[in-house]
Parts: structure tokens; C-alpha cells; sequence
């Protein structure tokens, strides 16, 4: 049976190989310190956090994420160390929170190599901290215990790191952020909720859209989908599987019957009345047709919720995401606990010298791979039936998305019109994990960009077998594609492409861009055409962002162009002198609040020159690659994902008939 620990309340723990589960709703640091008899830290040495996440007998995650499994073994650690404590943090950067009162309380347990819950711990009342000991466990007369803490500070990690003593707590603190920095900047991000109609207009209104944006939208919530624990993954019909093994499911909506009751089936909402949302909740998702007895179930393309099937689309790709996430996780986490049992019982077995020899000690190892080999069957099983359920869903949703959440190799870009409205989301490229490669999620980011692009053509990526010249062709084209679907998503002259292009390198793959007619004017060369584009671009930036501090939006120059702009610099740092460095870091940290955004399609290596300068202009961009590459990481359980960039069929002539429909459309005022 699970202790449920409260605060001060301790717990004897039957082993000394343990896991540590935290699940937080949101992003968070995980980390561990080692104390001894007095619970004092010695050195940096004994703290593993994100950039140094292994100790002896202790290993914790490499980023930020919503859930943490942290390792354990009691028997490896020093004899010096007589405490360990479960450190959790919030990630510090824009848009992260900024104390625990944003957050659903964290719950974290600590479990044994299979899974069954030892003890738990609800951490409750936390409200300016930022940083907190969830757990310690501690040895007692060579018996191990754990101790709920939940012991905040408002002070962050150095507050925290100082209170268990160590002197390098500042330095330190510093350290753990910039690794999580790191890990955030790889990581796709949990969508925010949708903004209103009004806030997501056109850029005139970029100052008050931009502090619309980071508000709760008023009208229309649609629920971003959200990390959720120890459920079943989706059905295609929409129920779940009565295996408790699978780690996830959708969400469903229920309407409470009275505003004060309880949702049917569902929590209890504690929320005080008078803060409760007036506003009703999206629909629910379209039923699921029922399957007669022996038939399978037909999974159904926008079974989520939504106001609308673009919505409900987008909310069912991002739930596909995180049910591949979190069964993967199931599966792996069932491998270790395998590979971990068959290493104790062939250490049983050697630990017997009567059995090392003859027959006895053959039979046990064959019995010990037997059972590891069983187990690791069912996961399998288990994985293979829900990627089934998975690969099944996305043969529907695939031929259902709309053109912005759509491939190219979609028949639906030949029926291409010009939208009236900007779409919720926009697709950059598939993910998928080495459990099925052929199982591609769409990775669609949200309207508008939020961060800016960063189209890597570094030599890195050099053992796909593909020259640094090819690369630097395939990231040119992989950045063409981008800025066709940006133009092909937004309603006509909302959307504006300038292009950087020092020394002409790109002239060639830039081509559909030019002939169509759809940049904002030519691809700018030289030195003085770098330094005439970032002027203007940051005039832009700086003006709206007078308008809205002084509350005079209305008051912009009337030639302003008024419509979201997007700036491809290629072959950084080719013509950029040190003054247009400082504006082009300018443009990527305050640009995409006002509707300035920034694509670059650069090798690191090239501007190695100006050391950590740019390191927070890297950092600030998504990262993507010209070639599948495993780069980015989920939100939830920080797996590697692997990044398939869009392709376009071969011999198709697709981009540019949607780059003429753009121009047309421009020239016909909308028609």
C-alpha cells in the first residue's frame, strides 16, 4: 500500500534501488543534492542537476520538463552521504512562471524498479517560492527513509543552495539555469492557449496584441493540451484500454450540471466561484461512430475538442504527440525494469560461489534471460498495440488537415485559395521516434511565431553523408518552403518576406520567391543592403514599441506597413559588421512581440568568432535541420525526437503554383 505522505511525515523504504516520479503540469527543473550526517553540501560535486545529471547512485533529467524519473540506488552512494534531497525549480526565462502559485501543485512519488508506489507526497501551499526540497531520503542506524519537505524559497536555487550550505550556490545557480536554457531551447513547446480573433489580426495592432497574447483569451478558451498521468492512451473511438501499463489519454470535456457541482465523472473544481471563467466551454468532439461486436474501432479524423474542425484537428494532433511520448516512455521504463531484474539475479547468482560452476548456476541464468525476455515481449506488445491504434488515427487525420497543417505531397494545396483569416497553427515538419519511424506526427507551432527559425546548415550534420555545399543548398530550400507556407497561411497583405542574402549565394534556391513576385523587394546584398534592412526592421520594432508603452497605437506613422514581416538571413555572419550583430540580436529577443520575425539559416561554426555573444540568439530560435536529425525533445518526458523537414515531391511544381495563387491574390486584392 502507497504512504501518503504529509508535510514532516517520514516513510521506511524496503530497498535501496529506487525511482523518484514528479509530475508538476509544467515545465520544471529536477535535481538532487547529497548531504551528509548534518545534511551540508560540500561541493558542486555532490549536486546533479541538468548539467551534470549523473552522480554515483543518483542520475536526474538532462531539461526542464512537465515529469521527471529520477534514479536512485542507495547502495552506490559514498558512505559520506547520509541524505539526499529531491530539489525541484522553475526554469527562468520569458514566459516561464514565476513562482509555484502558477502551478498545480506538484505531486512526486518515490517507486520501486517495478513501478509500485512506495510513498507520495502532494507538495501543497506553496505560493512566492520558486524553488523547493519536494523529498530528502535519509539514512537512520543503516536504514533508509524518506521525509516529506516541502520546503519553498522565494529566493530560487541560490536561496535554496546556500541553505544546504554550499558556497558556490550563486555560481551554481547560474550554471543550472544556462543548461536548462540549453534543453529548453531544443524542446517543442506546449501550445498557449489560442489568442481572440482581435488580438491575432493584423500587426497595426501589434502593441496591444502583444500584451493580448500573454493574457487568458476572453470568448473562446480552447484548452491546450496538457500532461496528463497515469491514464490509458486514446482509442480511435474513444475509449481506453483496460491495460494500466499505457501511459496516456485525451481529455474529455463534461458540463457540470450546476455551476458550483462537479463535472460528471470528473474533479472538483476549487476555483472560487467569482473567478470561475463565464464564458461556456468548447463543445465536445463529434461521437465516434459505435463498433458492433467484433469489429474494430474506426478512429475518427477531429475527435477532440474545439470550436471549430481546425481546432478540433490541431488539438488531436497535439494529443497523437503526447500519447506517443508517453507510451514510448511505458515501454522504455519497462526495458530498464527488465535489464535492471535479470542484472540483480545474475548478481544473486554470482554472489553464490556454489553456483558459479555446473549446472545450477547455467539453469539460473538461462531463467533470469527467460524472464527478461518475457518482459520485455509484453512491452512490446503492449507498444505495438498502441503505436496500431496510433499509425491507424494518423492515416485518418493526415488526408483531414487543412492547407497550413498539411504536407505537401496533400491534394488538398491543388485546390489552394487565399485565406480570409491567419490559421491557429502552421505545420514545420514531422517527428517520430525510433519505436516506428514510420509513424510521423506533424509538428505544427502555433500563429503567430512566438520564436524565431534557425534552419541549421552546420557541418554537424555532416554524417548524413550529404557535403557541406549540398547542405547549405537543402537549408536554403528547406527555408524556401517555411516562408511559402507563411505566406500561403495568412490572409493577403498580412505577410511580408524580406531576404538577407549577402553574397548571393542563394540566388538560385531563392528563385520561386523572386519570380513570384512575393518578397517585400529584392534579396538585399553587400553590406549596404544588410544595414538598410535591419535599420528599417528595427525603426519598425522600435515605433510600435513606443505606440504601445505610451498607449497611443493608433498614433503610428500611416505609411507603417502594418502586416507581420519575417526576415531570411542567409549565411550569417557574411556582411554583418559588430552594429548589425546588436540589431539582429535586437530583432530575435523583441521582434516577435511586435510581428517582426526571424528566420536564419546559418552554421554556428561560421560565427564561432563572437564566442558566447550570440549564444542567446541561438538559444532564442527553434532549431531545425535541412535532413532528419534527433534534436528536439517533447515537453513531457524529454524524449529525442527525430526531425523530418518538409519535402516536396519530387518533380512537383506545387510551391510554386501556391507562390503564383499568393501573387495573384495580392494583385486581385484578396479575390
Amino acid at each position: 500500500m502507497t504512504a501518503e505522505l504529509v508535510r514532516g511525515q517520514n516513510h521506511p523504504l524496503p530497498g535501496t534501488r529506487l525511482e523518484i516520479r514528479v509530475s508538476a503540469g509544467r515545465p520544471v527543473v529536477a535535481g538532487a543534492t547529497l548531504g551528509d550526517d548534518r545534511g551540508r553540501v560540500h561541493g558542486v560535486e555532490w549536486v546533479a542537476h541538468p548539467g551534470s545529471p549523473t552522480l554515483p547512485g543518483l542520475e536526474v533529467s538532462k531539461q526542464a520538463a512537465a515529469d521527471h524519473r529520477l534514479a536512485v540506488d542507495l547502495g552506490a552512494l559514498p558512505e559520506t552521504v547520509h541524505r539526499v534531497s529531491v530539489l525541484l525549480a522553475l526554469p527562468v526565462g520569458a514566459g516561464a512562471p514565476v513562482s509555484f502559485r502558477a502551478l498545480a501543485a506538484p505531486f512526486v512519488a518515490v517507486t520501486g524498479l517495478d513501478g509500485a508506489e512506495v510513498a507520495s507526497y502532494t507538495i501543497t501551499d506553496l505560493d512566492a517560492e520558486s524553488a523547493v526540497v519536494a523529498l530528502e531520503l535519509y539514512r537512520r542506524q543503516d536504514a533508509w527513509k524518506v521525509r516529506a519537505v516541502g520546503q519553498g524559497y522565494a529566493g530560487g536555487l541560490t536561496e535554496m543552495l546556500t541553505d544546504q550550505g554550499l558556497p558556490q550556490a550563486r555560481e551554481l545557480a547560474g550554471a543550472i539555469n544556462d543548461a536548462v536554457a540549453q534543453g529548453l531551447a531544443r524542446s517543442v513547446a506546449v501550445p498557449p492557449p489560442r489568442p481572440t480573433d482581435d488580438t491575432r489580426v493584423r500587426a497595426a495592432s501589434h502593441g496591444q496584441a502583444a500584451t493580448d497574447r500573454t493574457s487568458a483569451p476572453q470568448g473562446r478558451p480552447a484548452p491546450a493540451p496538457a500532461p496528463r498521468e497515469e491514464q490509458p492512451p486514446r482509442q480511435p473511438d474513444g475509449n481506453t484500454p483496460a491495460s494500466p501499463a499505457d501511459p496516456a489519454s485525451s481529455a474529455s470535456v463534461a458540463s457540470p450540471a450546476t455551476p458550483d457541482a462537479p463535472p460528471s465523472g470528473g474533479p472538483v473544481d476549487y476555483t472560487h466561484p467569482g473567478r470561475r471563467p463565464t464564458s461556456a466551454p468548447p463543445p465536445p468532439p463529434p461521437a465516434a461512430p459505435v463498433p458492433r461486436p467484433g469489429q474494430p474501432a474506426q478512429p475518427v479524423a477531429g475527435d477532440a475538442t474545439g470550436w471549430s474542425l481546425e481546432e478540433r484537428l490541431y488539438n488531436q494532433v497535439w494529443g497523437m504527440f503526447e500519447d506517443l511520448a508517453r507510451t514510448t516512455a511505458a515501454y522504455r521504463s519497462a526495458v530498464d525494469f527488465a535489464d535492471s531484474r535479470m542484472e540483480q539475479e545474475l548478481d544473486k547468482v554470482l554472489s553464490d560461489p556454489r553456483a558459479r560452476i555446473g549446472g545450477t548456476g547455467d539453469a539460473a541464468r538461462e531463467t533470469a534471460r527467460a524472464k527478461h525476455a518475457d518482459l520485455v515481449d509484453q512491452a512490446r506488445a503492449a507498444l505495438d498495440r498502441d503505436l496500431a491504434q496510433l499509425a491507424a488515427e494518423a492515416d485518418v487525420v493526415e488526408p483531414a488537415l487543412p492547407p497550413a497543417y498539411a504536407a505537401w505531397s496533400s491534394p488538398v494545396w491543388h485546390a489552394y485559395r487565399a485565406p480570409m483569416e491567419i490559421p491557429m497553427a502552421l505545420r514545420l515538419g514531422d517527428l517520430h521516434l525510433p519505436e516506428r519511424v514510420g509513424l510521423r506526427i506533424p509538428m505544427l507551432v502555433r500563429l503567430p511565431l512566438e520564436r524565431g527559425l534557425w534552419i541549421d546548415s552546420g557541418k554537424a550534420l555532416t554524417n548524413h553523408a550529404t557535403d557541406s555545399t549540398e547542405l547549405r543548398r537543402l537549408a536554403v530550400d528547406t527555408a524556401v518552403a517555411h516562408a511559402a507556407r507563411l505566406l500561403a497561411a495568412y490572409p493577403v497583405d498580412e505577410f511580408q518576406v524580406h531576404v538577407i542574402d549577402a553574397a548571393g549565394a542563394a540566388a538560385p534556391a531563392l528563385a520561386p520567391l523572386v519570380t513570384a513576385g512575393v518578397l517585400a523587394g529584392p534579396p538585399a546584398s553587400g553590406a549596404a543592403g544588410v544595414s538598410e534592412v535591419l535599420a528599417r526592421l528595427t525603426q519598425r520594432v522600435d515605433l510600435v514599441q513606443m505606440a504601445v508603452r505610451g498607449g497611443a497605437a493608433d498614433a503610428l506613422p500611416p505609411d507603417l506597413d502594418i502586416a507581420e514581416q519575417l526576415l531570411i538571413v542567409n549565411d550569417f555572419p557574411h556582411g554583418f559588421d559588430d552594429r548589425a550583430v546588436t540589431q539582429l540580436r535586437y530583432l530575435a529577443d523583441e521582434g516577435p512581440a511586435v510581428g517582426v520575425h526571424l528566420m536564419m539559416v546559418a552554421d554556428r561554426e561560421d560565427a564561432a568568432e563572437y564566442g558566447p555573444l550570440l549564444d542567446p540568439l541561438w538559444r532564442a530560435l527553434l532549431r531545425l535541420t535541412p535532413v532528419p536529425d534527433d534534436h528536439l525533445a517533447d515537453p513531457w518526458v524529454g524524449h529525442a525526437w527525430t526531425y523530418d523537414p518538409p519535402v516536396l515531391p519530387p518533380g512537383s511544381r506545387i510551391l510554386r503554383q501556391v507562390l503564383d495563387q499568393v501573387a495573384a491574390a495580392r494583385r486581385n486584392g484578396g479575390r
